[in-house]
């Protein structure tokens, strides 16, 4: 059974662009350019919910509201000069900046005086396919600002329950906003991983019932970097979300870090299904040179077999196949029909000794 996956899955952004800058320099890397920069506006407390789109940085100005929470997620990052612009509204760092912008760098989290900063890697699917996108966080007292690289996200049950006004979440502060949103990302990722699982299996059942095809080797390969890149996802989401359980920071209220801990658990036990999954894929290959093994030896123990029951067949031909005259059994009248006698006995014999054997 083939299994048919794109090449192109989870490919990771060259970072050749940032070379030699200046620190806090901001430059997009990445492949997703958008052209232009969308901003969607979530404005709520626990009574009152506003929801406005905008391609105007600018617009989010006016959302600043102590007694609210405002959601400013941003769409696009290739236009560098909007996303600049609420930088410097929100008094961001340059090396913030930087990172916002920069698709290749990992998952980490950084506290500064008045927000704290946070980079994540999403994984989920888009038209059939693996999508691995950049996301920044910054988390302040009243406010949370994200940035991806294009439309389409797992937020979607977050809008939902902040539209519906469901659960807790119009009842509490930026910071347990953070934690849905981490945790969104972080359920994306047992689908993801699922998907790994359903493969595997798929591809051990075909190794041992079907034959295998001459691109699995290929398969295997695009599996092994699709995991390995997986993990180079989520390993490092493991450190961020242990250093928010542990921060001490104004900006994190006691009651979230207990969501928190829990998130703290799931990425866990992310970690320990990769590293199980990993060790399969690298079992497969071996599997893969067992079963060509084992095919071959069926093939060589059938052919040492038929060239074993032949070899005291030939044996005889060869000796009356001799041009010398006196051959004693040469003038016998039942000479040609005793000697296939003798054959078929053999033959028969040898056939029988090779049954008894379980060779055959």
């Amino acid at each position: 059974m083939a299994l048919k996956r794109p090449k192109s899955l989870l490919r990771r952004p060259k970072n050749t662009k940032t070379v030699n800058q200046i620190p806090g320099t901001m430059t997009y890397v990445g492949t997703k350019d958008s052209g232009e920069t969308k901003l969607d506006v979530i404005d709520y407390n626990l009574e009152q919910y506003e929801r406005f789109t905008s391609t105007s940085t600018e617009d989010a100005f006016k959302f600043v509201d102590e007694e609210r929470i405002t959601w400013f997620n941003i769409d696009g990052l290739s236009n560098v000069r909007e996303i600049e612009k609420l930088g410097e509204y929100y008094e961001l760092h340059p090396l913030v900046m930087e990172d916002i912008v920069n698709t290749g760098q990992r998952p980490k989290v950084e506290e500064y005086e008045d927000y704290l900063f946070i980079v994540a890697k999403m994984l989920y699917y888009k038209n059939g396919n693996i999508e691995n996108e950049h996301i920044s966080m910054i988390v302040g007292k009243n406010y949370l600002l994200t940035f991806q690289e294009s439309d389409g996200d797992v937020f979607d049950p977050v809008r939902e329950r902040l539209e519906t006004g469901k659960g807790r979440i119009r009842g509490r502060s930026a910071d347990y906003l953070m934690f849905a949103l981490l945790d969104s990302i972080i359920d994306n990722y047992f689908l993801v991983i699922d998907d790994i699982s359903d493969r595997i299996e798929e591809m051990e059942a075909s190794l041992f019932i079907n034959k295998p095809n001459d691109n699995v080797t290929q398969e295997i390969q695009e599996l092994k970097q699709t995991i390995l890149r997986i993990r180079r996802s989520v390993f490092p989401l493991r450190e961020v979300v242990s250093r928010l359980e542990k921060m001490d920071t104004r900006l994190i209220e006691n009651s979230t870090i207990n969501y928190i801990r829990d998130l703290h658990d799931h990425i866990i036990q992310i970690s320990e299904h990769i590293d199980i999954y990993r060790e399969m894929i690298w079992g497969l290959m071996d599997l893969y040179m067992t079963t060509i093994s084992n095919k071959m030896n069926e093939v060589m123990k059938v052919l040492t077999i038929m060239a074993s029951i032949f070899i005291p067949l030939t044996f005889i031909a060869g000796i009356y196949g001799m041009n010398f005259e006196y051959i004693p059994e040469l003038q016998w009248k039942y000479s040609y029909f005793v000697l296939w006698g003798v054959m078929i006995i053999i033959f028969l014999l040898m056939l029988y000794y090779f049954k008894r054997k379980k060779w055959l």
